[in-house]
């Protein structure tokens, strides 16, 4: 079962850097926190990083080093997974703005 943001109006997965990162930061402070981020990875969707999703995020990385920018690897693999699957990237993080065609919604 997926969880939902925002009361349900939208139904939440994840890509797997993006997993990555949570489950570290569960890691990190341990205990009862870890075991939290374990229950809310467990309820979502993982994207799969297929060859569409290589493909994507090698697109995505030419077209910033063409023009000069760049992103993470990590960011650039949860642009690509989430471009090919038509997903919209939820994050505090402006640098996704910068990725042409992805839906990105920011929050503070």
């Amino acid at each position: 079962m997926a969880t939902s943001f925002e009361q349900g109006k939208v139904p939440v997965c994840i890509a797997p850097p993006a997993a990555v990162e949570v489950l570290a930061g569960g890691h990190r402070l341990g205990g009862e926190y870890l075991q939290r981020v374990r229950a809310l990875l467990a309820s979502l969707p993982v994207l799969p990083f297929d060859e569409e999703a290589i493909e994507s995020t090698a697109r995505i990385a030419a077209d910033l080093m063409t023009r000069g920018e760049r992103l993470s690897e990590g960011d650039l693999m949860i642009a690509g997974i989430s471009l090919r699957h038509g997903e919209e990237v939820i994050t505090r993080d402006r640098a996704f703005g910068r990725v042409r065609g992805l839906s990105v919604r920011f929050y503070e």
